[in-house]
């Protein structure tokens, strides 16, 4: 030590000394995080898919409250068809709205129905194999059109308009409010433990041989999140006055193009009708 001092008051004012120029011969074993980079990329996918600012209408879009019944009763057809013509004519309707969609959008509706019919084309297989492939082809059809309709309805109506479209239907007060405050806090939690995970994976030098004890912090600093939350949205809440009742203006979500949209609905009710030879 006194050597060390003894150079650095000899060394000339601006030159490092030259214990502290020596490079450091620290070389910390490499560790595998796969699991954090598997569970960063989960929580990304997840956020993904509950984004809540993608609605956006158009003009020639219905009202919320309209496409939710509009959107309903078309899937409510297309699973209750026999006749498979009348799945083709609904098929080619969703494949021309979602052609209007935005790129991005497109992407998404494309991806998620395709996902959930092949899934369901595999759960079929059996059938397929027993010589029923009409039933498989007509099965994997009804759900591509059903989650192509749900993915069009969600991805253009603004979350607020679809929470407003639960209260005109008479749903409880308690659902809607339980369903708004759930999609919010996955999306604010989801960006908090990707934080987390971020933070941890950058501060992890060498190996850590008690992964779980890691894994278990980041769940235990989450849970303390969740609690902030919650207590911030309630004393928020208590502050505003907020009595749990959400509140629509009778009649104000009308738009004169419900009236097209109500009309083209009766056409699909007809043509349902007439092909399942029930008139």
């Amino acid at each position: 030590m006194g050597s060390r001092m003894r150079e650095t008051t000899s060394a000339r004012p601006g030159d490092l000394p030259a214990w502290l120029a020596e490079p450091q011969a620290y070389d910390p074993p490499r560790d595998r995080d796969a699991f954090i980079a598997r569970s960063m990329l989960a929580v990304t996918s997840v956020l993904a898919h509950f984004r809540l600012d993608d609605g956006k209408a158009t003009r020639l879009s219905p009202s919320a409250p309209v496409k939710l019944l509009v959107g309903l009763a078309l899937i409510l057809l297309t699973s209750l068809a026999r006749n498979y013509l009348f799945v083709l004519v609904m098929l080619a309707c969703v494949l021309v709205r979602v052609a209007a969609l935005p790129s991005r959008k497109l992407a998404r509706v494309s991806a998620v129905a395709a996902g959930a019919a092949a899934l369901s084309f595999v759960v079929m297989l059996p059938a397929i194999l027993l010589g029923q492939s009409h039933s498989a082809l007509l099965v994997g059809t009804k759900v591509l059109v059903s989650v192509g309709i749900a993915m069009t309805v969600a991805l253009t109506t603004p979350f607020n308009e679809i929470t407003a479209a639960l209260r005109v239907a008479r749903v409880p007060s308690l659902l809607v409010m339980t369903v708004d405050l759930a999609l919010k806090n996955i999306v604010t939690l989801g960006k908090v433990a990707l934080e987390i995970l971020t933070s941890l994976r950058l501060r992890s030098v060498g190996r850590n041989r008690d992964k779980a004890a890691s894994m278990g912090g980041v769940a235990g600093v989450l849970m303390l999140k969740t609690k902030e939350a919650a207590d911030v949205t309630y004393a928020s809440m208590t502050c505003r006055g907020f009595d749990g009742e959400y509140v629509t203006r009778r009649g104000g979500w009308w738009r004169p193009v419900d009236a097209a949209w109500l009309v083209a609905l009766a056409a699909v009710v007809a043509l349902f009708v007439y092909l399942q030879g029930l008139m």
